[in-house]
């Protein structure tokens, strides 16, 4: 009876390492987590770098679907965007002091808003109003020949203390003038 009894339980254990993986095969599909992106520029010795998370289309409808239109977007995925700063900038109209800062976006059908908060190390779902230091119009550029599969941040048309910072996604192509003040 011993005997029976510890072949049961052996059984039972070797049957289970054996069904574990299709156990888990549901885990299997859970969205991945979007790729960390960066994007940089340097005026001189001081460096402004973006952080954040570049998710891709995967044939979706990105903006007036995944991302509605006239609400807060975190401009990315994951983790909220965080704007790193060594110098003091100009972004648009706005003074931004040199320091660390998180980027959200307004889409809206007839242009966007890119907001500067004070707020850092949040999730990028978490979005506190009170803690905006503000918000410029941002510019459309040239639309992209086709989708642009996977959202980009990059510094563009940088000349002496000035650049661009451009968002593209799907059709979307905007931007802001960003200058170093020294």
């Amino acid at each position: 009876m011993q005997r029976r009894k510890f072949s049961m339980v052996l059984c039972c254990a070797f049957l289970g390492t054996l069904i574990q993986p299709f156990a888990n095969a549901q885990d299997d599909k859970k969205p991945m987590p979007s790729p960390p992106a960066q994007a940089t520029v340097s005026f001189g010795s001081k460096t402004v770098t973006v952080n954040y998370g570049a998710p891709s289309m995967r044939g979706r409808k990105i903006f007036g679907g995944l991302v509605p239109y006239d609400h807060w977007w975190r401009t990315g995925a994951n983790e909220a965007t965080t704007l790193k700063t060594d110098v003091n900038l100009r972004i648009g109209d706005l003074g931004v002091p040199a320091g660390t800062y998180t980027l959200y976006t307004l889409p809206e059908k007839s242009g966007w808003t890119l907001i500067v908060n004070r707020q850092t190390g949040q999730w990028g779902t978490k979005y506190d109003v009170t803690q905006d230091l503000g918000r410029v119009k941002m510019a459309e550029g040239v639309m992209p020949s086709s989708p642009v599969e996977t959202f980009e941040i990059k510094f563009e048309h940088t000349k002496d203390l000035t650049t661009e910072m451009y968002l593209k996604w799907e059709t979307t192509n905007v931007y802001v003038s960003v200058t170093a003040v020294p």
